[in-house]
């Protein structure tokens, strides 16, 4: 006997009336049923609290970043631009789903149009892997300001942060249209109900009734591609940088230029730790309940966009001093 799908088992979790009949025997549906976090539709009110929190200080705190970063000429630099397109990345990333996610959990507004989900897939992950490749540019950056400091603007001109940011923007959407276009062409007739709180790419494309495994296999080696290639330049970056750093004549001296990389550690940290542990528990945490899995998926998203301002905020003594001036003499 056929298994039958999840998302059919599933199907029972919706708030209204919707036979199984009706999201069967249909090729491409026009739209999809995001069920939110499937086990936990009691708590949705509850759970938006702390998401509408984090979205609204990633917001304020990104928006802040651009604006200082705008407004003081003495910031124009290549680790203060790499900062900007960190910011905007942010937003984007963060905007990709806490909109969509909210109406499900307020107004139980769970239909989105198949071109909105792919549309929504496509951002995801495209400013996922950007946001990514600005990690290694801002790694780059740090290298070159303590390895060779004497030739930081030589090397890092303007244009040249302007062609980085432009690489890393077009690899990102280059690596990730295979993954969309894949899960444009492959036939839904199983079901239209996709049990997450916004159009995840091996979510959605499990609900074809088709042989995705080329959707699959691409998949994992663009996680592990992107993830694998990023990590090892950004970790040669820092042993570059550590060797510069031990090899100063005093300890303050090492001291002071460590610092100058903690805000970058930090961030990178707020991003690829919850990506690694979303990833683990969803190819190898089987027994973990999906609501889990979907809670973590949020985070992952969600985190980074609200720590990386605050991160950045907090140790960067440049932002400091223009955060505190832009208020007070605001206040004045």
């Amino acid at each position: 006997m056929q298994e039958t799908p999840f998302c059919l088992r599933v199907g029972h979790l919706l708030p209204y009336s919707m036979s199984v009949s009706n999201t069967t025997h249909f090729t491409n549906p026009s739209t999809f049923i995001l069920l939110g976090i499937p086990g936990l539709e009691a708590a949705h009110a509850l759970i938006s609290i702390p998401f509408c929190t984090m979205y609204a200080i990633a917001i304020l705190g990104n928006f802040t970043i651009l604006l200082i970063v705008k407004r003081e000429t003495s910031l124009h630099g290549p680790m203060y631009y790499f900062l900007c397109m960190l910011a905007v990345t942010d937003l984007v990333l963060s905007t990709s789903i806490l909109p969509k996610m909210l109406s499900i959990f307020w107004l139980n507004s769970r239909e989105i149009n198949f071109s909105a989900c792919l549309t929504q897939l496509y951002f995801i992950h495209c400013f996922s892997v950007t946001e990514s490749g600005i990690f290694v540019a801002m790694a780059f950056d740090r290298y070159v300001a303590i390895c060779h400091p004497l030739r930081h603007f030589t090397i890092l001109r303007n244009s040249v942060v302007a062609k980085i940011g432009l690489a890393v923007v077009l690899r990102g959407g280059m690596l990730v249209l295979p993954c969309l276009l894949l899960a444009r062409q492959w036939p839904y007739c199983r079901t239209n109900i996709i049990p997450h709180s916004y159009c995840e790419h091996m979510v959605m494309v499990k609900l074809a009734c088709a042989d995705i495994r080329i959707s699959s296999y691409y998949g994992l080696f663009l996680v592990f591609f992107v993830t694998g290639v990023d990590v090892f330049f950004i970790a040669m970056s820092y042993i570059q940088i550590l060797r510069a750093i031990f090899s100063l004549p005093t300890k303050d001296a090492r001291i002071k230029t460590l610092g100058t990389c903690s805000s970058h550690l930090g961030v990178i940290l707020a991003f690829y730790i919850p990506v690694l542990f979303s990833l683990l528990t969803h190819r190898f945490g089987h027994n973990v309940p999906l609501h889990f899995h979907i809670l973590m998926a949020n985070v992952y998203l969600l985190v980074p966009p609200m720590l990386n301002p605050i991160i950045y905020g907090v140790r960067t003594k440049e932002i400091q001093d223009r955060f505190l001036h832009l208020f007070t003499h605001k206040r004045m």
